[in-house]
This record gives C-alpha cells, structure tokens and sequence, in this order.
C-alpha cells in the first residue's frame, strides 16, 4: 500500500481494525451498538520526537505492527476512502 502521507515528528497513522459483528456467542450486534475498535495496523511512521538536545529519539513502532491504543486516541481522518486514525506514538499501549 502506498499512500501520499507521511506523519510528522513521533505521529503514527493507523488502520483501525474492523468492528466486531457477532458477539462470541453469536448474536449480531446492530451499527449502534457497535464499539470503536481499539486495535490496528500501523500504517507510517513519523521519522521519531526531536528530544531537547536536538537528537531525534526513533519511534518504536514500525509498518505493519499490530498495536493497541486507547478507545479515544487520535484523529480520524479519510485518505482515499479508507479511514484512518492519526496518533501521537505515546498514545499507543502495547505492540501485539
């Protein structure tokens, strides 16, 4: 996938993941009912957080991880018809 984004500073783009449809046991969950995901795949990466004394501190997240981040976090955006979510890399909780 090629996209004509580049996140700046420590800003990571995400696919959010689908939401559920079913429930474990099998009951359909209605559109209203559905929950944010709180999962997805990062897309780009910012080239890092340019610390005070002027080093850049790389990000810890790379394309193609899996990753967890906060039912609120982030900015969503439409880029090409897909929907994205754009993020500071501190608003991530955990690489899957």
């Amino acid at each position: 996938m090629s996209l004509s984004m580049k996140p700046l500073a420590d800003r990571v783009l995400i696919a959010p993941a689908a939401a559920e449809e079913k429930t474990k046991s099998g009951i359909i969950i209605p559109d209203t009912a559905k929950e944010k995901p709180q999962r997805g795949e990062v897309v780009a990466v910012g080239e890092g957080k340019v610390a005070d004394n002027g080093t850049t501190i790389k990000p810890q997240v790379s394309v193609g991880d899996q990753v967890l981040y906060g039912k609120y976090a982030g900015t969503e955006i439409t880029l090409d018809g897909q929907d994205y979510l754009i993020m500071r890399e501190s608003d991530i909780l955990a690489v899957l």
